[in-house]
């Protein structure tokens, strides 16, 4: 048997692909464009494939050849507060690339679709926490394309018997995050400004609220979510038991660092307080909440200062410039 993972040189795929090699009989390929992970992060033991999965006919090529059995799709750009800036290209990587996989899965009979959407497309309407039963309201074109996702999930089984389960990850974080990147991952963003003599930045006043998840802890669900029956065609959020708000995040890495500053800079657009409900990871896919914040940041920040000073991913120029934040500006 054989799994595919997209993205598998990001924190989740390269993670879970590493806990299927250690812990189950099946053979892992892996597909990613390098565009936001590293190839360092790939397990020794996984087929792995540079792809881009916006060529619909590559794609098929390729499955014909690899024959997958489970499918989880990970590749994304997940950047909610710059994708109003970069439309086209968030639709592309996001919305095009999903619908390419899905087509294929259903051409090549998946037995298992795994999508990691996002909690983005809960929105801002409705007071936390967010349930899985509740009407996606997105605020921003990532979780536009997200939500698309899931309908075309969901009309891929109807017509066409698809099997899916749909992942809707909250805020995970741990080995192999990218913490280059400017523009997502607050906790990976905030190594790499103290890594580099620069103060933390916290947008707006810091009393945002996230519950954040450790990698180690979702890996063993995440497999579940492919192999329980009871999973299939459903919609679950993953993590997301420990509630804290980004000023007091800010303020328990500092603590495992042991120094640092942080300095505040103008607003964005985002959901002020986003808490997901997780009972239904807990009864489906076994979820266990084991590794605090703190516990959680000291194995992360142990593994970030061993890593090597790669060049940090700023876009040279946005699609649309107009209300681009002055923190982001080029």
């Amino acid at each position: 048997m054989k799994v595919l993972i997209t993205g598998v040189a990001g924190l989740l795929g390269s993670r879970l692909a590493d806990y299927i090699l250690n812990n189950t009989p099946y053979k892992v390929i892996g597909i990613d464009d390098l565009s936001g992970g590293y190839i360092e992060n790939v397990p020794k033991n996984v087929d792995f494939y540079k792809f881009n999965l916006t060529d619909l006919r590559d794609l098929d090529d390729l499955f014909q050849r690899i024959k997958p059995d489970i499918v989880y799709h990970f590749a994304a750009y997940a950047a909610e507060g710059l994708s109003p800036f970069i439309r086209k290209y968030n639709y592309e990587n996001n919305l095009i690339s999903s619908t390419n996989l899905i087509t294929c899965s259903i051409k090549h009979d998946i037995k298992r679709f795994i999508f990691a959407s996002s909690m983005s497309v809960y929105g801002d309407k409705y007071k936390p926490p967010f349930h899985e039963d509740l009407q996606q309201y997105p605020i921003d074109p990532y979780g536009v394309a997200k939500f698309s996702v899931e309908q075309d999930l969901e009309i891929a089984y109807k017509q066409h018997g698809l099997k899916y389960t749909i992942v809707r990850p909250h805020n995970f974080y741990g080995q192999n995050q990218n913490i280059w990147d400017k523009y997502r991952n607050v906790l990976g963003i905030w190594m790499f400004q103290h890594l580099n003599g620069m103060d933390m930045t916290i947008f707006g006043d810091g009393k945002q609220t996230r519950a954040f998840s450790y990698i180690d802890d979702i890996l063993e669900p995440l497999w579940n979510s492919a192999i329980r029956k009871e999973a299939s065609k459903e919609i679950i959020n993953l993590g997301g038991i420990s509630e804290h708000s980004i000023m007091h995040s800010a303020q328990i890495l500092q603590s495992v660092i042991g120094d640092g500053d942080v300095v505040f800079q103008e607003a964005r657009h985002e959901v002020k307080h986003s808490i997901p409900t997780y009972q239904k990871s807990i009864d489906i896919l076994g979820f266990e909440h084991k590794t605090s914040l703190k516990a959680g940041l000291t194995e992360m920040w142990e593994w970030a200062k061993k890593q090597p000073m790669r060049e940090r991913f700023v876009w040279s120029k946005y699609e649309l410039e107009k209300g681009i934040y002055s923190f982001w500006k080029n």
